[in-house]
């Protein structure tokens, strides 16, 4: 654990996979968290909803916990922070806009009496005694995002948080710059700064490159226009505000998400909404086509999405008709493709002109490519570097980067979730571990699946089920009744009255077998039962299905 005079990093999600980003800081007996996000589920987490960080080590020391500080609006940062607070309760720092969704998500999950402290570019706040933090404006692909200078008795900690360097933000708001040089200029202990984009050459294309893209979509739309993106992305669904507007177009939000941040992001002055432009989904039938836009979400194929429904023509509302535009901008995440793919040529199939591909200039990245990471790297001139945000491989690449710029490979950290990052002024070591990890959420379950759950569900979903019921007289040792078979997912029973039929053989088989020998323990007889059906429906099928035995007695 850090010693007091020393300035622990203890990165609990978000190095080694993209996705449920935190950061703890610690000085002495005082812990600042930094974001609280969460990821999605990779395939193999079948019927998982959402992943979050182990927060182990923050509940162990919830008495040290001055304040969770967020840098943006985002899923990945802020998208545990219910299940976080119903552990931990302390002040909530974050700009209007990040609140404002964090309020929507303590709502939901009926969460009151948490402090939440609006902060904006510029402020400074003390955390205890020894820990502060400055906030400056960073660009990103939702508003209201900030880095952090993080003071320190050690040194001056900058975190990026997800930046880009857009020179024409939509809202005109460009990254600070000058806050940022002048930290580099007075001396930064640690940089700790995002690496997803660290595999993209150049520079990250501006936003507003996105607006002029829909202009020209727009101008040339006979029909009516869809465009799918991230709910979260307020400066894209500004613009197609901006170009439904320019060519008298009416616009319908459609999907939980999008009405929600959509609605908060105008509440907060954000989002700016002409009048006479938005409808509801049922004013739409009232104008011509050529006179619509739908705002949806879905780019990214998730299955009950409001696009995707309309792909599958399972929406209540919209039906997608011959003409129709559709327009995906976002770019798929990794493991959706597939997903994405269906809904796009099922939109085809119906008729639609889709618009999809990243040449087609209707996205840009919110994180930067690797010319504007290289500036960061020049403007902060750290002493200590740490890539955070990204994959392993991301990480690694950051790194090399930093080296290519000067900094010597022994003061750059590649690190891992749980490991202690210890810093004095003069000296940087990887100390020990806490406990990290991934805690999965099913339904109103917390952590409740583990490895052996998701075996079986995987087992279940790949060759089905296999039952036994047999009814025994103990006293006896005769079998009353049974064995029957139920099965499901494995093979359909009508059609293998065969297999059952040798199936039922061979358990009458066990069990006068552990009769004659005097085996009354059930889960002795379960357990051959198990081993004895699953070698001969394997011998017969190639499968293995998940057996279990039920025997009850009289």
């Amino acid at each position: 654990m850090a010693e007091k005079n020393k300035l622990a990093l203890i990165p609990l999600g978000g190095l080694g996979e993209i996705g449920k980003n935190m950061m703890a800081v610690r000085y002495d007996k005082e812990i600042m968290v930094i974001d609280a996000g969460l990821s999605f589920p990779e395939d193999e987490l079948l019927g998982i909803d959402i992943v979050i960080p182990d927060i182990t080590f923050l509940i162990e020391n919830k008495d040290m916990i001055k304040g969770i500080i967020l840098t943006h609006g985002h899923e990945d940062h802020i998208g545990a922070l219910p299940y976080v607070l119903k552990e931990i309760n302390v002040p909530v720092y974050g700009t209007r806009l990040t609140l404002g969704l964090v309020e929507e998500k303590l709502k939901e999950n009926d969460i009151a009496n948490v402090k939440l402290i609006p902060v904006q570019p510029k402020d400074k706040i003390k955390l205890g005694k020894h820990l502060s933090v400055e906030f400056f404006k960073v660009s990103h692909s939702i508003p209201d995002a900030v880095g952090l200078a993080i003071h320190t008795p050690v040194g001056v900690v900058l975190h990026a948080a997800d930046f880009k360097f857009d020179q024409t933000p939509v809202d005109g708001e460009v990254t600070d710059f000058a806050t940022i040089a002048e930290y580099g200029k007075k001396g930064v202990l640690v940089l700790l700064s995002d690496s997803t984009n660290v595999e993209r050459p150049g520079y990250t294309l501006s936003e507003r490159a996105v607006g002029e893209s829909f202009d020209e979509i727009f101008r040339n739309a006979k029909e009516r226009i869809i465009v799918a993106t991230f709910a979260s992305n307020v400066h894209r669904i500004q613009q197609v505000i901006n170009a439904a507007y320019k060519y008298n177009r009416k616009v319908a939000i459609v999907g939980r998400s999008m009405v929600n941040v959509a609605t908060i992001a105008h509440e907060t002055g954000y989002l700016t909404i002409p009048e006479n432009v938005l409808l509801s989904i049922d004013e739409i039938f009232s104008y011509p086509n050529e006179r619509i836009t739908i705002l949806t979400t879905g780019s990214q194929g998730e299955p009950m999405s409001a696009l995707t429904r309309m792909a599958m023509a399972d929406h209540k509302r919209v039906k997608i008709s011959p003409g129709d535009t559709v327009i995906i901008s976002a770019h798929p995440i990794p493991g959706n493709e597939k997903l994405v793919a269906k809904t796009i040529n099922q939109l085809f199939y119906l008729g639609a002109e889709v618009i999809y591909e990243s040449v087609s200039g209707i996205h840009v990245s919110g994180h930067a490519s690797q010319e504007e990471l290289k500036l960061m790297l020049n403007l902060v001139k750290p002493k200590f570097f740490v890539p955070v945000h990204g994959e392993y491989r991301h990480l690694v690449k950051h790194a090399k980067l930093a080296a290519q710029l000067g900094i010597p490979e022994e003061n750059i950290f590649v690190a891992e979730n749980g490991q202690i990052l210890e810093f004095s002024s003069k000296k940087g070591v990887i100390n020990g571990r806490v406990t990290s990890g991934r805690i999965l959420i099913d339904g109103l379950g917390v952590g409740d699946v583990g490895n052996i759950v998701l075996r079986d569900r995987k087992q279940l979903s790949q060759d089905g089920i296999f039952i036994i019921v047999v009814t025994i007289d103990k006293e006896a040792n005769l079998v009353l009744s049974g064995p029957d078979v139920i099965s499901r997912g494995f093979v359909y029973v009508r059609e293998s009255e065969e297999l059952m039929e040798e199936s039922r053989e061979k358990v009458k088989i066990v069990l006068d077998n552990c009769f004659e020998k005097g085996i009354t323990d059930w889960s002795t007889i379960k357990s051959q039962i198990r081993d004895t059906l699953g070698k001969f429906l394997y011998e017969k099928t190639k499968r293995r299905p998940m057996i279990i035995p039920i025997i009850m007695e009289v």
